[in-house]
């Protein structure tokens, strides 16, 4: 057998930069890069490999330096989600605090099903210097590293504790990638002796890999098991999710709601897949879903999920559905989504499944009366999206975000990126953003975790340069995680980020004030000598100094008109721009249709719990298993 000697991440190294993915027909690199930062535990292992592989050439496998290891792994998962699953990042860290600061990463890139190769270093494998700086001594076992932590949120975790052992442990990892059911954060810990440690690898091992992400053919009896009930149904809503967009279901599924008459609301990660002008699409639902989803969601007698894994937003806590006799029929890849609800399932790739239902529906359609009826909501539901949108929606000297929101829509063309993963803006977003394109609205909102914006701006960059990409950050997010503004500068990516500043949590003051807790610690004041409260005067916090020192250019705007300006020059530049506008912490916010169960304490002293309290056990009510 051929043998070439190298170290672990030598091998690694050469490992994944011959894997490719294909799909369709259509190859590209699985893990085009490596993200990271150096410390003791990588610097001499991986970070030497990646050195030699520039050096001499014999792999080609990029390194971009990150600031933050969270951040990395956000910026990775954006370029996935960009890249429809089919390619992502490879992300090194140094021992300790560097490898355990990329968990929360791990943890939004598996709930959103999305690949990421995670490489955090551990301690010394042979224990010849033991304990060693930032090692977790526990008293339960010597093997047991805080990189253990990474199980609970990784698709696949393995400890690479002698070199022979990369070898099933990195074939086990492309398998994860690769797998549309299956994939999420995958996580190879490695020890940083091992990562040093010379091995004479077979020459095969690094041979030009293509793994085949197939397209899982749905059964027919399942597809006419599904195609009577919809036959039956009188008012059918099809509720469109992330799956419609990563097996690029969005041309199929238009053509199907034209034909059927059937119409389409979207979650967070499917919004895009239907235009949002296309005769019959009704919008976001759930929670803080449009007017005109969510009245056809409490009527619906059949709901057809696609791609959709039912999050308690998309659901409204198990309350938008009110038909008692609704039923659903789920087009998943995922057995797991499938079946939920006591769904008819239909396991298969979306676009198939659409395809093969539209073949079992061909010659049925929705009545004339219930078009008529969905064409109504959905004008009304215009209506309420131009009065948020309107110059005087907002009677304070501030602009509301929803007019922020208005103006973005009709400054950026249908192909930009609108990313934003927390706070108000994602309910504001999933009633107001009107997107043409499957990957022109970038929200997280499985894991709806500060501080992803900036971050992903980066990942979304790469992924395409030629789209324009826009990062939508309130304040609270921004002082969460803002440094790859840095790497977006020293990489040389324009990226337009759009800061709105409203000295607050905006999202969880307005929960907390609908909970009775009176906003209580969601302000950034002064801590007041008299109350000793957090409700003096605003802090002094300048957010556009701070990104301008960080290397963005930066500009202010104080009105709508000042705003659409400063978008405008945004746009022309050829750098990182950040765009400061202050917006009124009080909204005014899109109205209301849907609920989202957030306990309230049962008993308290405060009469505006006492009040929240009443409302909560009004909805709880309406709340149901769907069986």
């Amino acid at each position: 057998m051929n043998t070439v000697r190298l170290t672990t991440a030598q091998a690694l190294v050469r490992f994944l930069a011959a894997q490719y993915s294909e799909r369709d027909g259509q190859e590209q690199r699985l893990i085009p890069g490596v993200w990271g930062i150096f410390g003791h535990g990588n610097v001499a292992g991986i970070g030497q490999a990646l050195l030699q592989a520039a050096t001499t050439g014999e792999a080609d496998m990029p390194y971009y330096l990150a600031r933050n290891e969270q951040g990395m792994v956000h910026a990775s998962v954006a370029y996935a989600k960009m890249r429809d699953r089919l390619a992502t990042f490879a992300c090194t860290a140094s021992t300790g605090p560097g490898s355990t600061n990329m968990i929360t990463g791990a943890a939004l890139a598996t709930t959103n099903r999305l690949p990421v190769l995670l490489l955090p270093s551990d301690m010394f494998a042979t224990r010849a210097a033991d304990p060693v700086l930032q090692q977790l001594e526990d008293t339960r076992g010597g093997d047991v590293t805080v990189n253990d932590a990474f199980r609970a949120v990784s698709k696949y975790f393995d400890r690479v504790s002698r070199p022979e052992q990369l070898i099933p442990a990195a074939l086990a990892a492309m398998r994860v990638f690769t797998d549309p059911v299956e994939t999420g954060a995958v996580t190879l810990a490695l020890p940083q002796d091992v990562q040093a440690e010379a091995h004479d690898w077979p020459l095969s091992f690094f041979r030009r890999r293509v793994w085949h992400v197939g397209r899982p053919v749905p059964e027919p009896a399942a597809v006419e098991r599904a195609a009577r009930l919809l036959r039956g149904a009188r008012k059918p809503l099809i509720v469109a999710g992330g799956g419609a967009v990563y097996s690029g279901a969005e041309t199929a599924l238009r053509a199907f709601a034209g034909a059927t008459g059937i119409p389409v609301a979207d979650t967070h990660a499917g919004k895009g897949a239907v235009p949002w002008d296309h005769p019959y699409a009704v919008g976001g639902i759930g929670s803080t879903g449009s007017y005109a989803a969510d009245e056809l969601a409490k009527e619906a007698d059949v709901v057809l999920g696609i791609g959709t894994r039912y999050s308690d937003f998309t659901t409204a806590s198990h309350t938008v559905f009110a038909n008692p006799d609704v039923t659903f029929v789920n087009l998943n890849v995922a057995r797991l989504d499938a079946v939920k609800h006591s769904a008819e399932p239909l396991v298969a790739d979306a676009r198939l499944g659409i395809q093969a239902l539209a073949a079992a529906l061909d010659d049925w359609q929705v009545e004339d009366s219930y078009r008529r009826h969905t064409r109504q909501l959905i004008a009304r539901t215009r209506e309420i999206e131009e009065e948020c949108f309107a110059p005087d929606r907002n009677t304070g000297e501030l602009p509301a975000q929803t007019q922020i929101l208005g103006a973005l829509n009709d400054v950026l063309d249908d192909r930009a990126v609108v990313i934003n993963a927390a706070g108000s803006m994602p309910g504001d977003l999933q009633q107001l953003w009107r997107a043409r394109d499957p990957k022109a609205y970038h929200v997280e909102y499985a894991y709806s975790c500060m501080g992803y914006e900036v971050a992903a701006g980066v990942g979304a960059k790469m992924a395409d340069p030629t789209r324009e990409v826009v990062v939508l950050i309130g304040d609270g997010s921004y002082l969460m995680m803002a440094q790859e503004i840095v790497t977006m500068v020293s990489e040389g990516l324009k990226v337009i980020i759009v800061l709105v500043q409203n000295h607050g949590f905006a999202s969880i003051g307005a929960l907390s004030e609908s909970l009775g807790s009176q906003r209580f610690g969601t302000k950034y004041r002064y801590r007041d000598g008299d109350s000793g409260q957090l409700d003096g005067d605003v802090l002094p916090v300048d957010l556009a100094a701070n990104a301008a020192s960080l290397g963005a250019d930066v500009l202010h705007a104080a009105t709508l008109e000042e705003f659409r300006t400063a978008m405008e020059k945004a746009k022309a530049s050829s750098r990182t721009t950040l765009v400061h506008v202050e917006t009124d912490l009080y909204g005014p916010n899109p109205p209301g249709h849907g609920w989202w169960d957030v306990p309230v304490s049962e008993v308290s002293a405060l009469d505006t719990t006492q009040a929240a309290y009443e409302t909560y056990a009004a909805h709880k009510q309406t709340q149901r298993h769907y069986l």
